[in-house]
C-alpha cells in the first residue's frame, strides 16, 4: 500500500520532563551508544500521555531529530503483529481463516514429512516445528526461489512440542493472508487495517519522497541508507513479507494500540475486529506467547520492565523497535529506535533491553502520577 500524505491527526503531546525516568534512560542509551535517536510514546485507550523524540536520525548533531507524528521506521519483527497478525484476526473474524485447520488447507505447497499436522495457530504461536532462522537469501535470488526453500524447509520437531520463535512462520502467515484474500498482504491490511484505523504513516516499500524523514539502518559507502528494509529476506521477497518489511511512525502505532485497548474499536468507534478475536490472540496461548505477540517474561526486567502487569503482551523488532500493551492497567509503551544504525555500544541489543525495560517502569510511574488517578474503564470509551 502506497504511504497517504493526508493531513497528519494531531495526538496530544507532553514534554520528556513530565516523565523524567524515561527521558534518562533513552539519553542514557544515546549516551552510550546504543542507538543515535529515539521516539518513545506512552498512552491509553484515549489519551496520548507523552510522545517525545530524543537525539538524532543519525550519529551527526546537525542531523534531524526523530518526531512521533512523522520520522518512519523501519519496524521489522513488528510487521508480524501490525499487519500479519492483524489481517489473520480479519480473516478469522470473517470466516475465512480457522485456527486449527491444517497450513496445507490453505498452502498446498507446504509439504514435508509431519507438515499436515501444522496448523495456523502452530504458526501464530511459533509452535510449528520449524527451526528458527535459516540464511535462505544467500540461496535465494528472487521471491519465487525464496518462497519454495521456505515451503520445502523440514520439521526440526513435531507441532506443538515447543515453542521455537521463526521467521517462517511470520511469512507462511503472509501467504496465507494473500490466498485467502486474494490480495497481497500490503494491499489488504493496508485498505482493511491501516486506513479505518487512521494510520495514514504505515506501509510497506516507503516512497522515495519519503526516505529523508526514514530513520536510516545503514551506512554505504559512507552515506545512510533509508527506505529500504533491513531484512534480507523481506527484501527478497520485494520488500512486502509477513515477517518484516513494515514501517511506521510512533503516532501511527499508538492508534493501533487503542484500537486493542478498545477491544477492536477504532477511534471513530467502528468495530475493526471482535472484542473476543483480540482476547484470544492476547492471552497466553503457549510458553510465554500469545497468537503472533509475545507475552511479558515477568522472570526479568528486559523489554517490558518488573510494573507492568502479568496480562501485557508486546512485540520487538531487531532494528530496534518495540510495543507493549497493559490491558489491565489501560497502558501502552512504544520505543522506536534505529539501533542497527552504526551502534557504538558493544552487544547493542542486549544494552537496548535493559532500556525498554527502564522506559516501560516510567511509563507505569506517570500513569500512577497523574492526578486525579485514571479510572481504568471496561470495553470501548463512553463516547462509543
Amino acid at each position: 500500500m502506497p504511504f497517504m500524505l493526508w493531513p497528519f491527526l494531531a495526538l496530544g503531546l507532553q514534554t520528556a520532563a513530565t516523565a523524567p525516568s524515561i527521558d534518562r534512560a533513552v539519553r542514557d542509551g544515546i549516551a552510550r551508544g546504543v542507538f543515535p535517536g529515539a521516539v518513545v510514546v506512552v498512552g491509553r485507550r484515549d489519551t496520548i500521555l507523552l510522545a517525545q523524540g530524543y537525539g538524532h536520525l543519525t550519529w551527526s548533531a546537525n542531523g534531524a531529530v526523530p518526531r512521533p507524528d512523522s520520522t518512519l521506521y523501519d519496524l521489522a519483527s513488528l510487521t508480524k503483529v501490525v499487519a500479519t497478525t492483524a489481517a489473520v484476526m480479519l480473516l478469522v473474524d470473517a470466516g475465512g481463516v480457522r485456527l486449527d485447520r491444517p497450513v496445507q488447507d490453505y498452502l498446498a505447497d507446504f509439504q514435508g514429512p509431519g507438515k499436515e499436522r501444522v496448523t495456523v495457530r502452530h504458526l501464530l504461536a511459533h509452535t510449528s516445528g520449524l527451526p528458527s532462522y535459516r540464511p535462505f537469501y544467500r540461496e535465494a535470488k528472487d521471491a519465487v526461489t525464496l518462497r519454495r526453500l521456505v515451503m520445502e524447509e523440514p520439521l526440526r520437531r513435531p507441532p506443538a512440542r515447543r515453542v521455537e520463535y521463526s521467521d517462517l512462520n511470520g511469512m507462511l502467515l503472509g501467504w496465507i493472508v494473500e490466498a485467502v484474500s486474494g490480495e497481497r498482504l500490503d494491499a489488504f491490511v493496508g485498505e482493511r487495517v491501516f486506513v479505518p484505523g487512521g494510520m495514514t504513516e504505515t506501509g510497506f516499500a516507503p516512497p522515495r519522497a519519503a526516505w529523508r524523514r526514514t530513520a536510516p539502518v545503514g551506512v554505504w559507502r559512507g552515506t545512510p541508507v533509508a527506505g529500504r528494509v533491513h531484512d534480507q529476506h523481506a527484501d527478497r521477497l520485494g520488500g512486502v513479507a509477513g515477517h518484516a518489511g513494515l514501517f511506521s511512525t510512533g503516532n501511527d502505532l499508538a492508534r493501533y494500540a487503542q484500537i486493542l485497548l478498545r477491544g477492536g474499536r477504532t477511534s471513530t468507534c467502528a468495530s475493526l475486529f471482535r472484542e473476543a478475536t483480540v482476547v484470544e490472540f492476547t492471552r497466553a496461548a503457549a510458553q510465554g506467547r500469545g497468537l503472533g505477540w509475545e507475552m511479558r517474561d515477568t522472570t526479568t526486567a528486559d523489554n517490558a520492565g518488573t510494573r507492568m502487569s502479568a496480562a501485557t503482551y508486546g512485540h520487538t523488532g531487531f532494528t530496534g523497535t518495540s510495543l507493549w500493551i497493559d490491558p489491565e492497567r489501560d497502558l501502552f509503551v512504544i520505543i522506536l529506535t534505529n539501533r542497527v544504525y552504526a551502534p557504538r555500544a558493544r552487544r547493542s541489543i542486549t544494552e537496548l533491553k535493559a532500556i525498554r525495560g527502564r522506559v516501560a517502569d516510567g511509563a507505569v510511574e506517570l500513569l500512577a502520577a497523574l492526578s486525579p488517578p485514571p479510572r481504568r474503564q471496561a470495553g470501548p470509551p463512553p463516547r462509543c
